[in-house]
C-alpha cells in the first residue's frame, strides 16, 4: 500500500485519540486516525440487547465527578447523564446493612497525617501507620483494589490520597451516560472525514526524528505506511509497557528512553467485570423489597466482592466486579463461565435457600481486558515514588511525538473517560502550539 502523508497521525481511536483527532480536524489539520480494532472506543465498549432498556458497557460505565468535557459531549450528541442511586449495602455479620462511614474516617486520617511529607510509601505501609481500626484498614485496602484496580503493596500512598480527596470521589456527582458511552464516541467521530479513520489497522512500528514520523503496520492483513510531521500516541499504558514483539506491541525507533522511568512507576491494574442478565429483577422483591432501590452490594469476603444494579432504572441486569488481586485470581480461571459461577455463588448467601440465583440467570457479557492485546489491563495507577510519572509520560518528545490517554492525565482524573478526553485535547493543542497554521 502506498504511503500517505499527513500533518498528524493519531495512534489509537479510544476516547483520547478521538478527542485529539476532532480537535485537530476542527483546526484545519490533515489527520490520519489509526485503530487496531474493528471499532472505535478502545476500553469504552457499548453493546446492546434489543429487549434490554439499558446499555451493556463492557468497559467504562460511570461518569465520575463533574466531568465537564464528558457532559458537554453528551449534550452535543443529544444525550445526557442520569444520576446513580447512592444506596450502598454491605454484608456485615451475615446481614446487609448500610455501609458504615469508613470512607469519611479513612479520609480524615489520611488528610491529617504528615507521614507523606518527606517520602512516599506503599498504601499498605501508610494504612498500617494511621490511627485506624482493623475494619477501616480493610475497607481502605479493598476500596483501593476495587476502585483503583491497585495492588496496595505497590500503589503510591501519595497518589491515592490525592485522588481520593479530589473531584471523582466523595460527595461529587456519580452518574452514567443515559444512552451509553457510544453516543459520546459517535459525536466525536462524526466530525472526522470517513477516509481519515482507518480501522483494523494495528500499528507495528514508529520511526521518528524531529519533525518527521513514519508509521507502519497492517490494514486488513496488507502492509501500510503513513508519514506525518507529528504523531499523537494514545496507546494504553499496558501496551506501552510491552517489551517483547507480541501482538499489539509497537516498536519505536529510536526507543522511548525518556519515558522508561515513568513507565516503571505506573501500573496497569486488572479488573473483572461481568454483566449478568437475569429473567427478572428478583432482588427487588425478596426480603420485603428491602433491596429495591439499592445501587451497590458489597460482599467484602466473597470471591466476587462488588455488585451494582442499574438504579434508578429497574433493569434485570447486575454488574459483578472485582479489581486488583481478586481480579487477577478470577481472571486466571479456566473460562468466563467459571467466573460467572463464582459471581452467582458470591451472591447466593444474600437470598438464602428459597431462591437459587444461578437458575435466574439468562446470560452474561464479559470481556477480558487483561488478555486483550490492545489494552493489556483496565486502567492505570501510580506506584511508590511515581509522583511525576504521569507528567513525564505526557511530555512531548522533540515537539514530534505527543502522548495522550488516561495514564497521562495530570488533572486528577486518570483512569476515567474524562481524563482520557482531557488528555487528547491537551495533546492536540500542544501540536497546534508547536506548529501554528
Amino acid at each position: 500500500m502506498a504511503a500517505s502523508s499527513f500533518d498528524v497521525i493519531v495512534i489509537g481511536a479510544g476516547a483520547a485519540g478521538l478527542a485529539a483527532a476532532a480537535e485537530l480536524v476542527a483546526a484545519g489539520r490533515s489527520v490520519l486516525l489509526l485503530e487496531a480494532r474493528d471499532r472505535v472506543g478502545g476500553r469504552v465498549w457499548t453493546r446492546r440487547e434489543p429487549d434490554l432498556p439499558a446499555p451493556i458497557e463492557l468497559g467504562a460505565e460511570f461518569i465520575h465527578g463533574h466531568a465537564p468535557i464528558t457532559r458537554a459531549l453528551l449534550a452535543r450528541s443529544g444525550s445526557s447523564s442520569i444520576d446513580c442511586s447512592d444506596l450502598h449495602l454491605s454484608l456485615q455479620q451475615g446481614e446487609l446493612r448500610p455501609r458504615d462511614g469508613f470512607f469519611v474516617r479513612v479520609l480524615q486520617a489520611m488528610q491529617g497525617s504528615e507521614l507523606l511529607a518527606r517520602e512516599d510509601m506503599s498504601f499498605d505501609d501508610f494504612l498500617d501507620r494511621l490511627p485506624l481500626s482493623a475494619e477501616e484498614r480493610q475497607f481502605a485496602r479493598r476500596m483501593a483494589e476495587g476502585f483503583d484496580a491497585a495492588d496496595t503493596a505497590r500503589a503510591s500512598a501519595r497518589a491515592l490520597r490525592t485522588e481520593w480527596t479530589g473531584d471523582i470521589l466523595g460527595d461529587t456527582p456519580q452518574s452514567r451516560p443515559r444512552d451509553g458511552y457510544e453516543r459520546l464516541l459517535a459525536a466525536l467521530a462524526a466530525g472526522l472525514p470517513r477516509e481519515r479513520l482507518q480501522l483494523r489497522s494495528p500499528v507495528q512500528s514508529v520511526r521518528w526524528s524531529k519533525g518527521s514520523v513514519q508509521v507502519a503496520g497492517e490494514c486488513l492483513g496488507a502492509p501500510f505506511e503513513a508519514h506525518g510531521a507529528r504523531a499523537i500516541v494514545t496507546l494504553p499504558l499496558g501496551v506501552l509497557q510491552q517489551t517483547s514483539p507480541t501482538l499489539g506491541a509497537v516498536r519505536f525507533t529510536p526507543e522511548l528512553e525518556a519515558k522508561q522511568a515513568a513507565l516503571q512507576r505506573l501500573a496497569s491494574g486488572p479488573v473483572v467485570k461481568v454483566l449478568l442478565r437475569f429473567a427478572s429483577c428478583f432482588w427487588e422483591d425478596v426480603h420485603g423489597g428491602r433491596y429495591r432501590e439499592v445501587s451497590f452490594l458489597h460482599l467484602p469476603d466473597a470471591e466476587v466482592p462488588t455488585f451494582w444494579t442499574q438504579a434508578p432504572a429497574h433493569v434485570p441486569l447486575l454488574v459483578a466486579w472485582a479489581g486488583g488481586a481478586r481480579a487477577r485470581h478470577l481472571a486466571s480461571k479456566a473460562t468466563p463461565a467459571d467466573i460467572v459461577r463464582a459471581a452467582t455463588a458470591s451472591l447466593q448467601p444474600l437470598f438464602g435457600k428459597g431462591l437459587e440465583v444461578a437458575r435466574q440467570l439468562e446470560g452474561y457479557h464479559y470481556h477480558d481486558w487483561q488478555q486483550d492485546p490492545y489494552a493489556c489491563g483496565a486502567y492505570s495507577y501510580v506506584t511508590v515514588g511515581g509522583d511525576d510519572a504521569r507528567e513525564t509520560l505526557a511530555r512531548p518528545l522533540d515537539a514530534t511525538l505527543h502522548f495522550a490517554g488516561e495514564a497521562t492525565d495530570t488533572a486528577g482524573e486518570a483512569g476515567t473517560v474524562e481524563g482520557a478526553l482531557r488528555s487528547g485535547i491537551r495533546a492536540a493543542r500542544e501540536v497546534l502550539a508547536a506548529a501554528p497554521a
